[in-house]
């Protein structure tokens, strides 16, 4: 499941766990501090594996291997 489809199934659940956070936080005076800290809980890990999974997706150095002989490297 290494594709680019993973990061749009991974927002939809996070929306969804979004909302869940939203609606069954707990009642009461610190009923805004739940919501935002679990909001941003959930969106600051969602972002954290976003970004390794597309620096793993699409590097931008290309790893080389040093024990080919020269001549049978191809540039």
């Amino acid at each position: 499941m290494a594709n680019g489809w993973s990061i749009i199934i991974g927002l939809v659940v996070i929306v969804a766990m979004c909302l869940a956070a939203w609606f069954f936080s707990p009642k009461g005076e610190n009923q805004v501090l739940w919501r935002s800290s679990l909001i941003l809980a959930i969106v600051s890990c969602y972002l954290m594996w976003a970004i390794t999974f597309l620096a793993q997706l699409h590097p931008l150095i290309e790893p080389r291997r040093s024990d080919i002989r020269k001549e049978y490297i191809h540039h």
